[in-house]
């Protein structure tokens, strides 16, 4: 029976040192992947196998912009051999690309293999220090100012009452934007958590009080990042 494997990738380009063994293995034997950008994913897979037959593979770009109908073409007409879905960082099918294509292949009776590999969501929420028994990552928020200040404050509301830690994130370029909307809006005492540039030699997390926040600003401009708060 074939299987379709759910392959994380590196959150740090081009370094594979937070992949497992068994991760290269699995991935060893594959020539079909469906994939969030080719260009990406064969740099990624050279990195990890210096030795991979790139020019045996077959691709299909999986993204936000994918037709459903070409997808489940593609996937009609692979679902013989293994494939393995790669999406630009971290898991794939997780804030990525994926679900509907993993959807399919349950309902083919196709077995579904997802792999351990670094998320960035986990590891935030590991170094968090916030409640990981009751959370909810609710990825970008909206564009609109009045809509985001409308929905910070809900999440707010949202996790004071439900002891729930929530978990958002933006686009790098506007991360020190959010973070001085998150200030002005917050209650002192909500607890925010920042987290960038995960797994790299710079990393940066830091938990603290929206009071104290107000003093300094995160060197997180232009970096992957992940914001989580506490509200009590």
């Amino acid at each position: 029976m074939s299987k379709l494997y759910l392959i994380p990738s590196s959150l740090v380009d081009d370094d594979v040192s937070a992949l497992p063994q068994y991760v290269i293995e699995a991935v060893r034997n594959l020539r079909c992947f469906m994939v969030e950008d080719e260009k990406t994913v064969r740099r990624f897979l050279r990195k990890l196998l210096p030795d991979f037959p790139l020019q045996e593979c077959e691709w299909f770009n999986l993204n936000e912009h994918t037709d459903r109908i070409e997808t489940q073409k593609f996937f009609e007409a692979s679902c013989h051999k293994d494939i393995g879905i790669i999406s630009e960082a971290g898991c794939p099918c997780v804030a990525d690309p994926g679900a509907d294509v993993v959807l399919s292949a349950h309902k083919k009776g196709i077995d579904v293999v997802p792999l351990v590999g670094p998320s960035s969501i986990l590891l935030a929420l590991m170094a968090s220090g916030l409640g990981g028994q009751n959370f909810a990552f609710v990825g970008y928020l909206p564009k609109d100012k009045a809509e985001r200040a409308r929905m910070m404050k809900m999440l707010e509301k949202r996790s004071a009452a439900e002891k729930q830690t929530q978990i958002f994130m933006e686009t790098p370029y506007r991360n020190l934007s959010l973070f001085q909307e998150i200030v002005a809006t917050f209650a002192p005492s909500t607890m925010l958590c920042v987290a960038a540039n995960l797994t790299s030699p710079d990393q940066y997390i830091k938990t603290q009080n929206i009071h104290a926040w107000k003093k300094f600003q995160p060197p997180i401009d232009k970096k992957p990042a992940l914001f989580l708060i506490f509200a009590f």
